[in-house]
């Protein structure tokens, strides 16, 4: 058993642990709520956009630049993770999908049809991870998730756009945990070029077959409206991440400091029983003395 002393500094140091622990879930609480409120007001601009470019789409053949399907020879990976740590397997796990689809593309590469691989990183995770591990990092973006605005954002994704318009990159893949609650963040690989037209079933025709005059036309209006869906579509990504990251961390020091309380119950009862049991022995070799003197 432990002496007293040890156990005393074990709890000290648990207890000022779980200090910071309670602080910092505090902390994250309020920053999630914020990112929750603001990924919430972003999804139903984002969907709508979606709806009235597939409303214009369905059944037109319309198609854009950004439509266009390439052979694939260069596939940009766009990799989200966060700026901290101490948010469970938040990062790890866009790592770990990142680094699948890098193998995806790897093995099915052939001569007739090679697979160059290039990788944006947004959040100090996955740029510190992939910095020694892979060697095609074209650009990192690690100070937007400090000030996540969308004109930032935007001139991010209008790059990329640019790009892929220049066919420098064939395919363009979002990698990222997508937020659903403060409790589950679902891992999310996008395509986010080129556009996958949707595909016109019977009850989708039978909801977006609306009698609209487009001024000045379809095509003109397609052209100001794939751009703006982009954009918003990589803002979305950004907040869900956001939002994902602050209810992961949350969630993470809720349990840690459960366990630092939990732990602070053992030790506290076996500081009990060692200072107990030293007392006992304390009180035997009082009344052995005792008794050697009067024999």
């Amino acid at each position: 058993m432990a002496n007293l002393k040890e156990v005393r500094t074990r709890i000290a140091s648990v207890s000022s642990t779980q200090q910071i622990t309670s602080a910092m879930k505090m902390v994250s609480a309020a920053k999630f709520r914020r990112a929750q409120n603001a990924i919430i007001g972003m999804r139903p601009y984002s969907n709508q956009l979606s709806d009235i470019v597939s409303n214009i789409d369905t059944g037109d053949g319309i198609l854009t630049p950004y439509h266009e399907v390439r052979k694939l020879e260069h596939v940009l990976l766009v990799v989200v993770t966060s700026n901290k740590g101490l948010c469970g397997a938040f990062n790890s796990n866009v790592i770990k999908q990142a680094q699948s689809r890098i193998d995806y593309y790897r093995a099915s590469a052939t001569a007739d049809q090679p697979a160059a691989l290039s990788m944006i990183t947004i959040g100090k995770r996955c740029t510190e991870y992939f910095s020694k591990r892979f060697d095609n990092i074209v650009g990192t973006y690690d100070e937007m998730l400090d000030n996540a605005t969308f004109d930032a954002v935007a001139s991010l994704s209008d790059s990329i756009m640019q790009q892929f318009c220049d066919k420098k990159y064939d395919r363009v893949e979002l990698i990222y945990n997508q937020f659903k609650n403060s409790l589950v963040q679902i891992l999310s690989t996008e395509q986010f070029l080129p556009i996958v037209p949707q595909a016109s079933n019977g009850s989708s025709a039978k909801r977006t077959n609306n009698d609209y005059i487009f001024e000045p036309s379809k095509e003109e209006i397609m052209r100001e409206m794939i751009p703006l869906t982009l954009r918003s579509q990589f803002y979305r990504v950004v907040l869900d991440s956001l939002a994902a990251e602050h209810g992961a961390r949350m969630n993470a020091m809720q349990k840690a400091t459960d366990n630092a309380t939990e732990l602070l119950k053992d030790l506290r009862l076996s500081y009990n029983k060692a200072r107990q049991a030293a007392i006992t022995n304390e009180i035997i070799e009082i009344v052995s003395g005792s008794e050697a003197l009067k024999g």
